[in-house]
């Protein structure tokens, strides 16, 4: 069971301005390393102060740091090809979709999912799914709101919902978690989605 967790934070509401990216490397069940990247986004030096009240990273933090099309030329290889988890990954992915947009970077190849969509298929009635509710719940401690905390995280989590459904494949992931891949690729994306229960036939009078 190999896949790697990402989290990215952003200097202002805009997509394209991730100033940090945190990646989390499993393999074979076992979490094997996490690593973190600040970043000088395209706002530099604007900051949006609700950003920096969440995650507080600042624009002196990312002075001196790379832009994300430097950073990208050491993240690609990691990623491409590989099953990428983030915890409410419609955002995440969203972030590097936009952010390689605007730097006319091609997508790269990769399958990804969502932990929160599959964390509401496995531990069903909840009263909240985000990463630190869950985390508290599951007795995981963490500095909320640094990428490398919050994708170590969320690989913790992952491995949890693996342990708690018995999928000890990869093949068997989708099904044991009841959601469908979403996939980057060169050209365009597809989302990810929880799995719909089959529909009940219909009787029909004899």
């Amino acid at each position: 069971m190999n896949f790697i967790t990402l989290d990215f934070e952003t200097a202002t509401s805009d997509r394209d301005s991730p100033c940090e990216i945190g990646l989390t490397f499993v393999r074979n069940g076992q979490i094997a390393g996490t690593q973190a990247w600040l970043i000088k986004p395209k706002s530099y030096p604007y900051f949006n102060s609700i950003n920096v009240g969440i995650h507080g990273i600042k624009p002196q933090d990312v002075a001196h740091q790379p832009e994300f099309d430097q950073v990208w030329q050491t993240l690609k290889p990691l990623l491409q090809n590989q099953l990428v988890i983030a915890h409410n990954a419609s955002f995440d992915m969203s972030v590097l979709r936009a952010t390689l947009t605007t730097y006319r970077l091609p997508f790269p190849e990769l399958q990804y999912a969502c932990s929160v969509q599959f964390a509401r298929q496995v531990w069903q009635g909840l009263p909240k799914y985000d990463l630190k509710s869950l985390c508290n719940r599951h007795q995981i401690r963490f500095q909320h709101h640094r990428a490398a905390a919050d994708s170590r995280a969320c690989a913790e989590l992952t491995l949890k919902a693996l342990e708690h459904t018995n999928c000890g494949r990869m093949e068997e992931l989708p099904e044991k978690l009841k959601i469908n891949f979403g996939r980057l690729f060169v050209g365009g994306y597809a989302a990810s989605s929880v799995k719909k229960p089959p529909r009940a036939k219909k009787a029909f009078p004899v």
